[in-house]
Protein backbone atom coordinates (compact mmCIF):
# COMPACT_ATOMS: atom_id res chain seq x y z
CA UNK A 1 0.00 0.00 0.00
CA UNK A 2 1.53 3.64 -1.16
CA UNK A 3 1.52 6.43 1.28
CA UNK A 4 -0.92 8.09 -0.94
CA UNK A 5 -3.60 5.35 0.05
CA UNK A 6 -2.06 4.99 3.97
CA UNK A 7 -3.11 8.79 4.85
CA UNK A 8 -6.97 8.35 4.39
CA UNK A 9 -6.95 4.93 6.37
CA UNK A 10 -5.21 6.69 9.10
CA UNK A 11 -8.01 9.07 9.43
CA UNK A 12 -10.58 6.78 9.23
CA UNK A 13 -9.15 4.66 11.84
CA UNK A 14 -8.58 7.78 14.33
CA UNK A 15 -12.41 8.67 13.13
CA UNK A 16 -13.77 5.17 14.66
CA UNK A 17 -11.47 5.34 17.54
CA UNK A 18 -12.83 9.09 18.15
CA UNK A 19 -16.44 7.57 17.28
CA UNK A 20 -16.09 4.87 19.92
CA UNK A 21 -14.13 7.28 22.20
CA UNK A 22 -17.65 9.17 22.63
CA UNK A 23 -19.43 6.23 23.52
CA UNK A 24 -20.38 4.99 27.02
CA UNK A 25 -21.02 1.66 25.82
CA UNK A 26 -19.58 -0.98 22.80
CA UNK A 27 -21.00 -0.05 19.34
CA UNK A 28 -21.65 -2.18 16.24
CA UNK A 29 -19.38 -2.02 12.84
CA UNK A 30 -23.26 -1.37 11.50
CA UNK A 31 -23.67 1.74 13.34
CA UNK A 32 -20.02 3.03 13.21
CA UNK A 33 -20.55 2.41 8.98
CA UNK A 34 -23.37 4.80 9.33
CA UNK A 35 -22.26 7.14 11.88
CA UNK A 36 -18.88 7.62 9.99
CA UNK A 37 -20.15 7.55 6.44
CA UNK A 38 -18.07 4.53 5.85
CA UNK A 39 -18.57 1.51 3.14
CA UNK A 40 -18.91 -1.46 5.78
CA UNK A 41 -16.27 -3.73 4.00
CA UNK A 42 -14.05 -0.64 4.79
CA UNK A 43 -15.63 -0.09 8.28
CA UNK A 44 -14.58 -4.24 9.21
CA UNK A 45 -11.32 -4.12 8.02
CA UNK A 46 -10.33 -0.54 9.47
CA UNK A 47 -11.52 -2.64 13.24
CA UNK A 48 -9.65 -5.41 12.38
CA UNK A 49 -6.38 -3.78 11.80
CA UNK A 50 -7.50 -1.79 15.27
CA UNK A 51 -7.88 -5.21 16.78
CA UNK A 52 -4.36 -6.77 15.77
CA UNK A 53 -2.93 -3.54 17.00
CA UNK A 54 -4.97 -3.83 20.65
CA UNK A 55 -6.41 -0.26 20.13
CA UNK A 56 -9.81 -2.07 19.91
CA UNK A 57 -11.33 -5.24 21.26
CA UNK A 58 -14.18 -7.06 19.50
CA UNK A 59 -17.22 -9.02 21.54
CA UNK A 60 -18.16 -11.40 19.52
CA UNK A 61 -21.16 -12.76 22.19
CA UNK A 62 -22.49 -8.98 21.50
CA UNK A 63 -21.27 -8.77 18.06
CA UNK A 64 -20.03 -4.91 18.90
CA UNK A 65 -16.33 -3.27 19.62
CA UNK A 66 -14.89 -1.58 22.47
CA UNK A 67 -12.13 0.50 22.96
CA UNK A 68 -9.06 -1.79 23.97
CA UNK A 69 -6.18 -1.75 26.58
CA UNK A 70 -3.58 -0.03 23.58
CA UNK A 71 -6.28 3.00 23.50
CA UNK A 72 -5.91 2.83 27.47
CA UNK A 73 -2.24 3.52 27.76
CA UNK A 74 -2.11 5.74 25.03
CA UNK A 75 -4.47 7.86 26.73
CA UNK A 76 -2.59 7.24 30.11
CA UNK A 77 1.04 8.51 28.79
CA UNK A 78 -0.55 11.80 27.71
CA UNK A 79 -1.87 12.47 31.18
CA UNK A 80 1.35 11.84 32.79
CA UNK A 81 3.37 14.13 29.95
CA UNK A 82 0.73 16.85 29.73
CA UNK A 83 2.73 18.81 27.11
CA UNK A 84 -0.54 20.59 26.00
CA UNK A 85 -0.62 21.85 29.58
CA UNK A 86 2.62 22.67 30.14
CA UNK A 87 3.73 24.70 26.50
CA UNK A 88 0.13 26.38 26.93
CA UNK A 89 0.19 27.50 30.70
CA UNK A 90 2.69 30.33 30.48
CA UNK A 91 0.55 31.78 27.06
CA UNK A 92 -2.76 31.68 28.67
CA UNK A 93 -0.77 33.55 31.51
CA UNK A 94 0.13 36.69 28.91
CA UNK A 95 -3.08 36.17 27.41
CA UNK A 96 -4.80 36.85 30.70
CA UNK A 97 -2.33 40.09 31.45
CA UNK A 98 -3.41 41.47 27.94
CA UNK A 99 -6.90 41.23 27.81
CA UNK A 100 -7.89 40.80 31.77
CA UNK A 101 -10.34 38.06 31.01
CA UNK A 102 -10.33 34.40 32.30
CA UNK A 103 -8.49 32.24 29.84
CA UNK A 104 -9.20 28.12 29.10
CA UNK A 105 -7.56 25.65 27.21
CA UNK A 106 -9.81 22.57 26.09
CA UNK A 107 -9.73 19.74 24.09
CA UNK A 108 -12.51 17.47 22.26
CA UNK A 109 -13.92 14.39 24.28
CA UNK A 110 -16.63 13.11 21.76
CA UNK A 111 -19.42 16.05 22.05
CA UNK A 112 -17.94 17.24 24.92
CA UNK A 113 -15.31 20.46 25.82
CA UNK A 114 -12.79 19.14 28.35
CA UNK A 115 -10.94 22.17 30.22
CA UNK A 116 -7.28 21.16 31.02
CA UNK A 117 -6.61 24.66 32.37
CA UNK A 118 -7.72 27.81 33.20
CA UNK A 119 -5.84 31.13 33.75
CA UNK A 120 -7.53 33.81 35.67
CA UNK A 121 -7.29 37.51 36.35
CA UNK A 122 -6.69 38.69 39.65
CA UNK A 123 -11.02 39.86 40.23
CA UNK A 124 -11.98 37.04 37.80
CA UNK A 125 -16.06 36.42 38.22
CA UNK A 126 -16.64 32.47 39.11
CA UNK A 127 -17.11 30.35 36.14
CA UNK A 128 -18.79 26.65 35.54
CA UNK A 129 -15.80 26.57 33.34
CA UNK A 130 -12.87 24.96 35.85
CA UNK A 131 -10.59 22.60 34.87
CA UNK A 132 -12.20 19.26 34.73
CA UNK A 133 -15.53 20.23 33.81
CA UNK A 134 -16.46 18.68 30.77
CA UNK A 135 -19.62 20.56 28.92
CA UNK A 136 -21.62 20.14 25.60
CA UNK A 137 -19.20 21.07 22.61
CA UNK A 138 -21.88 22.48 20.64
CA UNK A 139 -22.69 25.03 23.10
CA UNK A 140 -18.85 26.07 23.63
CA UNK A 141 -16.91 28.47 21.69
CA UNK A 142 -14.03 26.29 22.56
CA UNK A 143 -15.69 23.24 20.74
CA UNK A 144 -17.18 24.77 17.93
CA UNK A 145 -13.69 26.38 16.91
CA UNK A 146 -12.37 22.47 16.76
CA UNK A 147 -16.07 20.98 15.48
CA UNK A 148 -15.53 23.75 12.51
CA UNK A 149 -12.73 21.88 11.34
CA UNK A 150 -13.73 18.36 11.53
CA UNK A 151 -15.93 16.20 8.71
CA UNK A 152 -19.28 16.52 8.95
CA UNK A 153 -19.39 12.83 9.68
CA UNK A 154 -17.28 13.19 12.37
CA UNK A 155 -19.44 15.72 13.78
CA UNK A 156 -22.74 13.87 13.32
CA UNK A 157 -21.26 10.87 14.88
CA UNK A 158 -19.68 13.39 18.02
CA UNK A 159 -23.36 13.65 18.66
CA UNK A 160 -25.87 10.24 19.08
CA UNK A 161 -27.65 11.57 22.01
CA UNK A 162 -28.58 14.60 20.47
CA UNK A 163 -27.92 18.40 21.53
CA UNK A 164 -28.74 19.03 25.14
CA UNK A 165 -28.93 22.70 26.14
CA UNK A 166 -28.07 24.64 29.31
CA UNK A 167 -29.57 28.06 28.56
CA UNK A 168 -32.53 29.14 25.83
CA UNK A 169 -29.63 29.74 23.34
CA UNK A 170 -27.41 27.59 21.17
CA UNK A 171 -27.99 25.22 18.42
CA UNK A 172 -30.48 22.35 19.49
CA UNK A 173 -30.31 20.21 15.56
CA UNK A 174 -28.28 19.04 13.34
CA UNK A 175 -28.68 21.46 10.62
CA UNK A 176 -28.34 24.84 13.21
CA UNK A 177 -25.05 23.45 14.47
CA UNK A 178 -24.02 22.93 11.03
CA UNK A 179 -25.14 26.73 9.99
CA UNK A 180 -23.39 27.90 13.33
CA UNK A 181 -20.25 26.07 12.36
CA UNK A 182 -20.27 27.29 8.92
CA UNK A 183 -20.36 30.48 9.74
CA UNK A 184 -17.66 30.51 12.10
CA UNK A 185 -15.37 28.71 9.85
CA UNK A 186 -15.49 31.88 7.73
CA UNK A 187 -14.96 34.46 10.54
CA UNK A 188 -11.91 32.65 11.69
CA UNK A 189 -13.16 32.11 15.57
CA UNK A 190 -16.13 30.90 17.28
CA UNK A 191 -18.30 32.81 19.99
CA UNK A 192 -20.29 31.80 22.84
CA UNK A 193 -23.00 34.22 23.88
CA UNK A 194 -25.34 32.92 26.75
CA UNK A 195 -25.04 29.62 25.61
CA UNK A 196 -23.36 28.16 28.86
CA UNK A 197 -24.04 31.05 31.49
CA UNK A 198 -26.48 33.40 31.26
CA UNK A 199 -24.38 36.87 30.95
CA UNK A 200 -21.32 35.35 29.92
CA UNK A 201 -19.75 35.37 26.03
CA UNK A 202 -16.59 33.73 24.92
CA UNK A 203 -14.54 33.62 21.76
CA UNK A 204 -12.34 30.70 20.89
CA UNK A 205 -9.80 29.78 18.15
CA UNK A 206 -8.22 26.09 17.55
CA UNK A 207 -5.21 24.52 18.00
CA UNK A 208 -3.59 22.17 15.35
CA UNK A 209 -1.58 19.59 15.59
CA UNK A 210 0.65 18.14 12.74
CA UNK A 211 -1.85 16.14 11.14
CA UNK A 212 -3.32 19.58 10.22
CA UNK A 213 -6.55 18.28 12.78
CA UNK A 214 -7.80 20.34 15.96
CA UNK A 215 -6.18 18.96 18.68
CA UNK A 216 -7.50 21.85 21.43
CA UNK A 217 -8.78 25.75 21.70
CA UNK A 218 -7.97 28.68 23.61
CA UNK A 219 -10.98 30.52 24.91
CA UNK A 220 -11.61 33.73 26.81
CA UNK A 221 -14.70 33.99 28.67
CA UNK A 222 -16.03 37.78 30.28
CA UNK A 223 -19.08 39.54 31.57
CA UNK A 224 -21.37 39.92 28.29
CA UNK A 225 -25.37 40.79 28.69
CA UNK A 226 -27.15 42.04 25.28
CA UNK A 227 -30.99 42.63 25.94
CA UNK A 228 -33.15 41.93 23.87
CA UNK A 229 -31.33 39.23 21.49
CA UNK A 230 -31.92 35.82 19.98
CA UNK A 231 -31.21 32.55 20.35
CA UNK A 232 -27.94 33.51 19.62
CA UNK A 233 -27.00 36.26 21.17
CA UNK A 234 -26.56 39.81 19.67
CA UNK A 235 -24.79 38.97 16.88
CA UNK A 236 -21.44 40.65 18.57
CA UNK A 237 -18.23 38.96 17.52
CA UNK A 238 -15.41 40.76 19.52
CA UNK A 239 -12.71 40.70 16.14
CA UNK A 240 -9.95 42.60 18.65
CA UNK A 241 -10.58 39.77 21.45
CA UNK A 242 -10.30 37.31 19.35
CA UNK A 243 -7.37 38.89 17.75
CA UNK A 244 -5.53 38.80 20.83
CA UNK A 245 -6.72 34.67 21.55
CA UNK A 246 -5.56 33.92 18.00
CA UNK A 247 -2.11 35.28 18.58
CA UNK A 248 -2.18 32.98 21.39
CA UNK A 249 -3.28 29.98 19.90
CA UNK A 250 -0.72 30.36 17.11
CA UNK A 251 1.81 30.69 19.20
CA UNK A 252 0.77 26.72 21.02
CA UNK A 253 0.44 25.67 17.37
CA UNK A 254 3.75 26.49 16.19
CA UNK A 255 5.26 25.55 19.92
CA UNK A 256 3.81 21.77 18.96
CA UNK A 257 4.59 21.93 15.54
CA UNK A 258 0.84 22.30 14.42
CA UNK A 259 0.29 22.65 10.60
CA UNK A 260 -3.49 24.29 9.87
Amino acid sequence: MGASSEVPALRRGLAILTAMAGRAAPVSAGALARELGLPRSTTYHLLAELVAAGFVVRLPEERRFALGVAAFELGSAYLRADPLERLASPVLRRLVDEVGCTAHLGVLHGGELLYLLQQRPSRAQTLVTDVGVRLPAHLTASGRAMLAHLPAAQVRASFPAGFPSRTERGPRTLPELRRALDAERRLGWAVEDGHVTGGFASVACPVFGPDRWPSAAISVTFRHVCEPAGRSGCGATWPELAAAVGRAAAEVNEQIGGRR
